[in-house]
């Protein structure tokens, strides 16, 4: 079949990738002039005037995260070099700049949790109780809760060192969503996969190089060396039905006429398509796109993108800042909250690939505008963490850049309905926003792509 796919983020990579080793003839279209989408490389320029790169936003990979660790194998350019070679494995750890927190050591389940909440340093033996009851409770009922639960309903028996401390940052960093307003159930899961998948599955995976390093460029030498086209810079705002398919229609209005060196493409009707987009151009497209469809066809398409419409969106800003010789204690630590002190992780990219004294100080679900948040982090990197930069470090912070994802991820609340991967005859999606069982993450991203090429070979 002809599959036409519409955004070259992850969850577009991975359909393009899946969809091509189910021997479908694939052509990938990005409105941009880089894949990726959010998870992408950013160039930064240090004080001396030094390029280097880094990203438009910090991510965390999980040993869990199994669909995409086995997609940056596949596309691995070396194969004699492990997929997992370009990211940093360190044990489940959330230590604070004073020496404090949880950390999971190098065992296997359920040792590892035993132990991580036995030698959590700054708790109390009642704070340790508090947290092994709840997590035995979990277990017994098979991390399951009632849809309408939050994460801070589901722990409100917990001491307040353990939700400060634990709870409340593996909250808004899995589920970028206070805990006041996340879904319990879905934190169940990640919980569940994680602490419950064997041996590595709560690892913590650091990349060590950009994103599009990691995984957007090397899909792309993939899918090209297997004759794949990748249209960068082709914008696609609308689809039309046609009979047995959909014809995708360019910016300039000519159908399909995206230019090659060996001419322009025909005329072309695809017999399926994904869209892979951001949820809000996804709604917009499958709205304006319903009006020509057949009745049935059009029906389905507005009721999907009302659907995806009616999401809520969080965002995420990271401020990257630059001291002279300064090396934290471990290459990712939290960081103590409060009202004027936003930021709950720190990490130390010169242990990551980077230059030596950038940080990168990460917001999740952040509010407030974008001055005010820079201003906050400076004077929360001073006061938490000037004393623990090491004998190096020289004089004081300085600001690189800030970047604010507006739509970072989707808000992941109690009974949530997220928009399904079919949206009608022939006509698929995929994107972390979609239904499935994680939050808006990689391998949530991922695995939509998988289910959308799983899926193309469904009756239409």
């Amino acid at each position: 079949m002809h599959i036409g796919i519409v955004g070259a983020g992850w969850g577009g990579l991975s359909a393009a990738i899946h969809a091509q080793l189910a021997g479908h003839d694939v052509r990938l279209f990005e409105a941009a002039a880089e894949v990726g989408g959010r998870a992408r490389r950013l160039t930064l320029l240090l004080p001396d005037g030094t390029r280097c790169d880094a990203d438009n936003g910090q991510h965390i990979l999980i040993g869990a995260y199994r669909d995409t660790l086995a997609l940056l194998q596949r596309i691995a350019t070396n194969p004699g070099v492990g997929a997992e070679d370009a990211l940093l494995r360190l044990p489940l750890t959330l230590c604070y700049p004073d020496g404090s927190g949880f950390r999971l050591p190098a065992a296997a389940p359920p040792l590892d949790a035993l132990t991580g909440i036995a030698t959590a340093a700054g708790w109390s033996w009642a704070d340790k109780w508090s947290l092994l009851r709840a997590v035995l409770g979990w277990q017994i009922k098979g991390f399951r809760c009632a849809p309408e639960v939050t994460v801070a309903t589901l722990c409100k028996k917990m001491r307040p060192t353990v939700l400060r401390t634990l709870i409340e940052p593996l909250c808004v960093s899995a589920l970028n969503t206070p805990a006041e307003e996340a879904s319990g159930s879905v934190f169940l899961r990640v919980l569940r996969d994680s602490l419950m998948g064997g041996r590595g599955a709560s690892n913590l995976l650091l990349p060590r190089c950009d994103l599009s390093a990691l995984l957007a460029e090397p899909a792309v030498q993939w899918l090209q060396s297997r004759n794949v086209p990748v249209h960068l810079g082709c914008r696609i705002h609308d689809l039309r039905q046609q009979a047995g398919g959909w014809q995708l229609v360019h910016q300039d209005n000519s159908l399909s006429s995206i230019r090659r060196q060996d001419g322009p493409l025909p005329t072309q009707v695809f017999d399926r398509v994904i869209w892979a987009t951001s949820a809000a151009v996804a709604a917009r497209t499958m709205a304006s796109a319903s009006d020509a469809a057949t009745a049935a066809d059009g029906q389905a398409m507005k009721a999907w993108a009302e659907c995806t419409a009616a999401l809520q969106f969080e965002a995420i800003t990271t401020v990257y800042l630059f001291a002279s010789g300064a090396r934290l204690a471990q290459p990712l630590l939290a960081l103590p909250t409060a009202a004027d002190a936003p930021a709950q992780f720190v990490f130390d990219r010169g242990q990551l690939g980077g230059p030596p004294g950038l940080l990168a100080f990460v917001v999740s679900a952040s509010r407030d505008d974008r001055g005010s948040l820079l201003m906050q982090v400076m004077h929360q990197a001073q006061m938490q963490l000037a004393a623990h930069l090491g004998p190096a470090a020289q004089g004081t912070f300085a600001h690189i850049q800030t970047v604010v994802e507006k739509r970072a991820t989707f808000a992941c609340t109690p009974g949530l309905v997220r928009p399904p991967v079919r949206i009608t005859h022939g006509l698929l999606a995929c994107g972390d926003y979609t239904e499935g069982p994680y939050p808006a993450t990689l391998e949530g991203a991922v695995r939509s792509g998988i289910e959308a090429a799983q899926a193309l070979d469904c009756p239409p």
